[in-house]
């Protein structure tokens, strides 16, 4: 498909926040990822285009009990703004409190609600994508934020999965129940929890959702294997989605949304960085962490997952790999970045999927949670983790 007879297809998306009217453009939004999405790798990604950059995933209830780390992790970059927080929570008294504390303390502008996430510590809570099968519990933990961000002029949107598996599929219903309580939009990751990130997406039910939420004039946000500028678009011309939301295909390449802005203008062409672009990419990413974390140490350590993504592809002697996943301080990676000789990005490679590659697996989930999807449980509360 020639990308200009694409061009216009991608519109402006609509936020509404309390200072008025805000539309995000490109309607491309760097999803939430936990471990990731700090505030250096959200600068990183709207400097190249993103034009929404969520946090990772927080606990309702860690925010309510001011953990410290969670407070950080909602800490925005400098001069962030939508500033965007992802929330989880199993309790609507829970996530109220939680909205309401953003609220008063002006902590965030926009809010970003899990339903989801597909790992064990999540599900077996009754959490993340699990969640949207007891239809009851999922409409009163929406109406709670709704609610209480309504006060603020806070748009509050929901994340979701297609269901729990190929027989418990709940996007539909769970989405027409979020539309008609006021969310902003809707984001479907189109797998199931049991896929994992196994496999395809299946971009027919993102297709679905936008036919069924019509009536609501409620958006539906795409979200599955955008590798590239043509997955995004070809994601918008198949489904019919207001926008795209991009994860694990930004890993190691924050330039992916420069590519998928220029994609949407009707370029033809791929930014591909030579190997030397991506080391100083490498190194300020590295400068950002150590200065967010305030400490060599830690900025290093949180910086060595990224190494492999950021080199996937491309030619480096096995013993540089090993020593800059194993980098102590700023100095010691800036030597041995200067050690590589030039190449041409490795499009064959670089362009292919990375990060999480979970294989299916049954869901954890809490006992006889499949019982009824009408029942109005009480689930434990959540772990007060952060991460997911």
């Amino acid at each position: 498909m020639v990308g200009t007879t694409l061009t216009g297809l991608l519109k402006p998306l609509l936020l509404p926040l309390s200072s008025g009217e805000y539309f995000i453009d490109p309607a491309i939004v760097l999803a939430p990822m936990a471990g990731i999405t700090n505030a250096p790798f959200r600068t990183l990604c709207r400097e190249q285009g993103a034009g929404l950059f969520v946090s990772e995933m927080v606990t309702a209830r860690a925010l309510i009990e001011r953990r410290p780390e969670t407070l950080r992790m909602i800490v925005p970059g400098k001069d962030e703004w939508p500033r965007s927080v992802q929330l989880y929570s199993v309790d609507p008294t829970t996530m109220r409190a939680a909205v309401t504390m953003i609220g008063k303390e002006n902590l965030a502008d926009h809010i970003d609600m899990n339903f989801g996430c597909p790992v064990p510590k999540v599900t077996r809570k009754g959490g993340g994508a699990a969640l949207p099968y007891k239809r009851r519990l999922f409409s009163h933990i929406v109406q709670a934020a709704v609610e209480a961000a309504r006060s603020y002029g806070i748009p509050v949107t929901v994340k979701m999965r297609i269901g729990i598996d190929s027989d418990h599929h709940t996007y539909l219903e769970a989405a027409q129940s979020a539309a008609e309580l006021g969310v902003a939009w809707v984001a479907l990751h189109a797998r199931t929890a049991a896929q994992m990130y196994e496999g395809k997406s299946d971009w027919s039910a993102i297709t679905q959702l936008v036919e069924h939420l019509k009536p609501t004039g409620t958006p539906v946000l795409g979200n599955g294997d955008i590798w590239s500028g043509r997955d995004a678009l070809e994601m918008v011309s198949e489904t019919g989605c207001a926008g795209v939301v991009v994860g694990r295909g930004c890993l190691g390449r924050p330039w992916l949304f420069a590519d998928l802005v220029s994609s949407f203008k009707g370029d033809e062409g791929e930014l591909t960085p030579t190997l030397h672009e991506v080391r100083e990419i490498m190194f300020r990413h590295a400068h950002l962490i150590v200065e967010y974390l305030e400490s060599e140490d830690r900025g290093m350590r949180d910086m060595r997952k990224h190494m492999a993504w950021y080199l996937k592809g491309f030619s480096v002697p096995r013993e540089i790999r090993r020593d800059l996943g194993m980098v102590s301080s700023l100095r010691e990676m800036r030597t041995l970045l200067d050690t590589l000789e030039e190449q041409p990005y490795p499009k064959e490679v670089g362009d292919k999927p990375r990060g999480r590659t979970s294989h299916s697996r049954p869901p954890t989930l809490p006992d006889g949670w499949l019982n009824d999807p009408d029942e109005l449980v009480h689930i434990e509360l959540e772990d007060a983790f952060s991460g997911g």
